[in-house]
């Protein structure tokens, strides 16, 4: 194990013990649930950027780009001959994507992202012209349109080329304003709804019981996510009792067992209720090297064979030594990372042996790969 690696895994282990010193940490109930219709919605849109410093889309190999620009300039009363080809480098067709946040009013602006849908090297310098953005049910909630802003740069010349960040998104703050309204009841009749982030039967009864404490006979734990609570119908005074509520603070209960493995990445996740039976694991490399010599065979002299060209090839199979560890139990996260960590095994040698410690018995949690 490198420097590097040793290095990254006592600090994992110092992170993780300082996340464990503090297990029944009260949490407001505006972050672990939210309140039922209460809601974002996102909207999309297509537009061209203009004004770009020739590094729009090629318009041979993106004819949507070229149909787009003429039938811009037709709805402004420019009409072009029919048959002409274009041939343009300052423009570049895009997506443009926003969340409609809940609550907004007409007239309210708010930040938009636009994205290349072609070839353009770079939306850096542009101006998105007037887009519209729609919903789901293809109604215009927004209407787009300013300078982007484009975190990066890039350059090319002689062949070579370098590009720091990404030059084919661009955000646009407060680059929209809110034409519709999204119409947003808080509950129905004497009743809002709390939804729980994480569904738990534990957190629901907890939460509705913190309320009750607060209002006497408010709140009612409907399954292991949702809680009804009764307000008034007066909407200054639900708007109200509503902030009150979210300012509870309620102690969750604590999540089930579970290790989460990043198969592409490498990347092993536990939380602090993982435990660990006694097991012993061997864990060792195996390693296959190949390695082949080109040799010249030449026949002798007034034999009349020919020259030919021999290949010997050498195969080693190499199995790095690797004794039976004792893996102690741990009752606490701490000591889980301090046993694994003994293994001496990297991010992708410590997913097999999680995956056999599971199939063992000897690891107590869900075992998740994503």
């Amino acid at each position: 194990m490198t420097r590097i690696e040793k290095g990254f895994l006592m600090f994992l282990w110092v992170l993780m013990t300082l996340l464990v010193m503090d297990t029944a940490r009260a949490e407001r109930i505006k972050d672990i649930a939210s309140i039922a219709g209460v809601r974002s919605n996102q909207l999309v849109g297509y537009g061209l950027v203009v004004g770009l410093d020739g590094s729009g889309d090629q318009t041979t190999q993106t004819p949507f780009t070229v149909q787009s620009v003429i039938n811009m300039l037709s709805a402004m009363g420019a009409n072009l001959p029919p048959g002409l080809s274009l041939q343009l480098k300052n423009v570049a067709a895009v997506m443009v994507t926003a969340n409609l946040p809940a609550f907004a009013r007409a007239g309210q602006l708010i930040d938009i992202t636009v994205s290349s849908i072609g070839n353009a090297k770079s939306l850096k310098g542009g101006t998105l012209i007037l887009t519209p953005l729609k919903g789901a049910n293809g109604q215009v909630y927004a209407m787009a349109q300013g300078n982007l802003m484009v975190v990066g740069a890039g350059g090319s010349g002689a062949g070579s080329k370098i590009t720091v960040n990404h030059l084919s998104v661009a955000r646009i703050p407060g680059g929209a304003s809110v034409e519709r309204e999204v119409p947003m009841p808080l509950g129905e009749g004497d009743f809002v709804y709390l939804e729980l982030n994480a569904t738990d039967f534990g957190t629901a009864q907890r939460m509705a019981a913190a309320i009750n404490r607060v209002v006497p006979g408010a709140a009612t734990a409907a399954d292991a996510r949702q809680i009804r609570v009764r307000a008034p119908t007066n909407p200054d005074e639900r708007v109200s009792f509503l902030g009150q509520i979210e300012s509870i603070e309620v102690t969750p209960v604590r999540m089930a067992a579970k290790v989460i493995v990043n198969s592409r990445t490498g990347s092993v996740v536990m939380n602090q209720d993982v435990l660990l039976d006694n097991c012993a694991v061997a864990h060792g490399a195996l390693s296959v090297s190949v390695t082949t010599e080109n040799s010249v065979s030449q026949p002798a002299p007034l034999s009349g064979g020919q020259t030919v060209s021999v290949a010997t090839s050498q195969i080693e199979i190499k199995q790095e030594g690797s004794s039976l560890i004792n893996v102690k139990a741990g009752a606490n996260l701490a000591d889980i990372v301090k046993a694994l960590n003994s293994l001496g095994a990297g991010p992708q040698e410590l997913t097999a042996i999680l995956q056999a410690m599971k199939s063992a018995g000897a690891l107590r949690a869900e075992l998740e790969i994503i």
